[in-house]
């Protein structure tokens, strides 16, 4: 059943990048310019941790073979990704970040 975790608080967010994890699952949580944008952690291609990318107009590239994802949505922009990672619901409440998870 789908459920809000509270992820940090507003204030807490450090840099644009936060990473947490759900039932062993690393999920990454981006500010961006227009809100807050939760994906997996883990590129669809290989085991990297795409939140130790470089972060540029609304895209993570993942730091093993460059495949870039859009943030928002987690869509796959380059090869050798080719499989989108799964994005969560973001809200902000009272000064906290919710994901939804399930």
């Amino acid at each position: 059943m789908p459920q809000w975790i509270k992820v940090t608080a507003e204030d807490a967010f450090d840099g644009n990048v936060h990473v947490f994890e759900h039932e062993g699952w690393p999920i990454a949580v981006y500010r961006l310019e227009d809100g807050y944008f939760a994906i997996d952690d883990t590129c669809s291609h290989e085991e990297a941790s795409l939140s130790e990318g470089e972060i540029e107009d609304g895209k993570i590239e993942c730091p093993l073979h460059g495949a870039q994802f859009d943030i928002r949505t987690g869509k796959n922009l380059t090869l050798p990704a080719v499989l989108p990672v799964r994005n969560y619901p973001v809200k902000v409440e009272n000064g906290d970040i919710f994901v939804k998870v399930s």
